[in-house]
């Protein structure tokens, strides 16, 4: 396992009105994060609030390519990103004890805080298809080039960590900045991993380490 100090490329916010960044995604051009009342879309350029979703965002947030997807306390909606419209509702695993959400694989991996685990979840039931047991309590989860990463928060610490989807050993850890909190987790699918930061109100670009 490697161990590194999270090298913090940039920050973002805090956004006005908004009080808690809660998860994040990224479309290939804009990164989007829940605000509590609604979802915002961000210019990763110069930090810009572009677009606004009127819907209930207070856990993790997705992007399969074409749809939204957030975790709604105890739901997971599908929204167009176009008009806004809520297509589609799923039961969301951990029944209002979720945190991070990201697509992969053709299916949605959902971080449940407390139980400190993570669930892959057919997308149009909402099935479980697996569990992946971590250590520590899941904020984030994402994939990027087939490794999986999770963030965590605990104790007023937060790690991002590169976990074994088979088996949850850790493989990588980069260590945030203390008092600096990750409450969602997306990758830019390059170079970049986009950290919420809880009530901070920030946004974070978190270098990925090769």
């Amino acid at each position: 396992m490697t161990t590194s100090q999270a090298d913090i490329i940039r920050e973002y916010g805090p956004f006005p009105g908004v009080e808690q960044v809660h998860g994040v995604t990224f479309d290939g051009k804009n990164v989007w994060f829940a605000a509590g009342d609604d979802l915002k879309a961000v210019s990763p350029d110069d930090g810009r609030v572009l677009r606004t979703i009127d819907v209930a965002a207070h856990a993790g947030t997705a992007y399969d390519g074409r749809h939204l997807f957030q975790i709604s306390e105890d739901r997971i909606h599908k929204i167009d990103p176009a008009s806004g419209t809520v297509l589609a509702t799923i039961p969301a695993p951990g029944k209002g004890g979720d945190s991070g959400l990201t697509w992969a694989e053709g299916s949605l991996w959902v971080g449940e805080y407390r139980s400190r685990q993570i669930h892959q979840i057919d997308p149009e039931t909402g099935d479980v298809i697996r569990v992946i047991q971590s250590n520590r309590m899941v904020t984030g989860v994402t994939w990027v080039d087939g490794e999986l990463w999770h963030g965590t928060w605990e104790n007023d610490e937060s790690d991002l960590r590169h976990i074994d989807p088979e088996t949850g050993a850790v493989l990588d850890t980069i260590v945030m900045p203390a008092g600096t909190g990750v409450s969602g987790l997306e990758s830019d699918g390059a170079d970049r991993f986009f950290c919420g930061g809880g009530r901070s109100g920030m946004i974070r670009a978190v270098r990925r380490p090769r």
